[in-house]
């Protein structure tokens, strides 16, 4: 019986995703937003045991601020692996999310006609 191969002449190492998430498909950070940004604490960051190399450089990354979708394009992982991990780090206290800002809805179709009659009025 041969043993598994864990490298990859081209590729190098390789880490089947759901071992970076162990296992899980959702995690707090599931609700993070594509454009929130994401800004490592340092005086929270420690020896950073318990974390891995994926989430290492999540740190080093976000060190600087940056959003959700930037972050998996640098690190290369899918978003949905790149959410949990950051919901690991938020719960670890590592990182900061800020959610975009809300934009404030549009008015009324009413209060538009109103607007337009009054402009007619003068």
């Amino acid at each position: 019986m041969t043993e598994p191969t864990w490298m990859d002449e081209e590729a190098g190492q390789f880490v089947r995703l759901y071992a970076l998430t162990g296992g899980r498909t959702r995690s707090s950070g599931d609700d993070f937003d594509l454009i929130a940004m994401v800004t490592a604490i340092p005086e929270s960051a420690g020896d950073g045991s318990g974390i891995g190399p994926e989430q290492r450089r999540i740190l080093e990354i976000a060190r600087f601020s940056a959003s959700v979708a930037d972050i998996a394009s640098e690190v290369g992982l899918p978003l949905g692996v790149v959410r949990v991990l950051l919901g690991d780090l938020h719960d670890l206290g590592l990182i900061d999310v800020r959610s975009p800002v809300k934009v404030a809805p549009l008015p009324s179709e009413r209060i538009l006609k109103e607007v337009i009659n009054g402009l007619r009025a003068l």
